[in-house]
């Protein structure tokens, strides 16, 4: 039975989100878990029932001046985005919706997130969704109610769950409560602007930008096809109070000065364009299977060059967007020579290719620790 054709279960507590993990897991029924949908495309699961955390949608503690945040799962990022805004603060994590880009509906959670480790242009500084995730309750596969973290930035667990549950897609637990941190938001921005450079020479110009003492805060190459224009665009952003974007800007465009001539975006097309290297917005409508693609970034380049396709480069090289006919070991044979990992967010076959079996031994116990019984989000492969 295919799990989107199920009716969505909607619990509004914990304790009814473990009444169900129980009752489900105790007649060898299988649960697909969702937050707001969005992202359901992805490695589609085969369940019996639909549980969706869309009920659980409360803010449970916000204290600005501690710059912590603690709400249920549920919570919409859009809302969580607006609240934090009215006190000066932002996700700095700038969670992407993808929902263009997947051709969902639906309202993003920051409990999918969350789970997904989703992080925007700003992770090249401000780190990962798991770097800014405090603590969390939650239901094990097995029926059990755990917690890990706390609401403080630093909070001795001896195990760093938090970590563990980024990034494993709802295959191991089911969250109902997170903390998270928040940051003030920057004052003022502006985006330099490269024109014309090939792949591996805006790697470079990206990489000096980044070892340089300017602050960036995301760098993306896009070439023609994803710029929409004639030449390719390598841009740089520079966050911070006013007085210090500018001399930093100044700084780093005589640093860009053998890279080619420098345009500058004010703040508003500034947000504007980063909104769309977040959200993929020049791949959105191409119907070619595509791919993610993470490597260090020095390495990045070598994607484009290796496999025939279309590619945007994000996270100074270090994040690879991949539209592309080629079949899936052309792809990660390419990920693997630079040094990454790849996984497929649309199109037929494998979403990601087998790992070594020491690592797949690894996640099999982890699993077996939390879901024994195959529960939670069965058969879903894990980027």
């Amino acid at each position: 039975m295919l799990a989107a054709a199920i009716p969505a279960r909607l619990p509004t507590s914990a304790e009814e989100v473990q009444a169900l993990i129980a009752e489900t897991s105790a007649h060898g029924r299988r649960i697909e878990v969702i937050g707001g949908g969005t992202k359901r495309s992805i490695a589609p699961v085969t369940a019996d029932v639909t549980l969706s955390l869309a009920g659980l949608d409360k803010v449970i503690d916000y204290a600005p001046d501690e710059l912590v945040l603690t709400v249920q799962a549920g919570a919409r990022l859009a809302d969580l985005e607006k609240l934090v805004a009215s006190e000066g603060q932002m996700l700095a994590f700038e969670p992407p919706r993808w929902t263009s880009l997947l051709r969902s509906s639906g309202a993003p959670t920051i409990g999918g997130a969350l789970a997904a480790n989703l992080s925007g242009p700003r992770r090249i500084r401000a780190g990962a969704a798991r770097d800014h995730f405090l603590g969390f309750s939650a239901v094990s596969g097995r029926g059990e109610v755990f917690k890990a973290g706390g609401k403080v930035v630093k909070n001795v667990t001896g195990y760093d769950l938090m970590k563990l549950m980024a990034g494993s897609w709802g295959t191991l637990a089911v969250l109902t409560e997170v903390t998270i941190k928040v940051l003030p938001a920057p004052r003022e921005e502006t985006t330099l602007l490269l024109f014309g450079l090939a792949d591996a020479r805006a790697v470079r110009a990206m990489t000096q930008a980044l070892n340089g003492p300017f602050e960036v805060s995301a760098a993306a190459h896009l070439p023609p096809f994803a710029a929409g224009a004639e030449l390719a665009v390598t841009a740089l952003r520079l966050e911070g109070f006013e007085a210090s974007v500018a001399a930093r800007a100044e700084r780093l465009i005589g640093s860009l000065r053998p890279f080619g001539r420098v345009e500058r975006l004010d703040a508003a097309h500034s947000r504007e364009f980063w909104r769309d290297v977040r959200e993929v917005k020049a791949f959105a409508g191409d119907p070619r299977p595509l791919w993610r693609v993470s490597v260090p970034p020095a390495h990045g380049w070598r994607i484009g060059a290796e496999v025939d396709g279309d590619v945007l480069y994000d996270w100074a090289g270090g994040l690879v967007w991949l539209l592309t006919d080629a079949d899936a070991p052309a792809v990660d044979v390419a990920a693997d020579v630079a040094g990454g990992h790849a996984y497929r967010l649309r199109g037929s076959g494998p979403v990601v290719m087998p790992s070594a079996a020491p690592l797949d031994a690894l996640n099999a116990r982890v699993k077996a620790a939390f879901d024994p019984l195959e529960v939670l989000n069965p058969g879903r492969s894990v980027p």
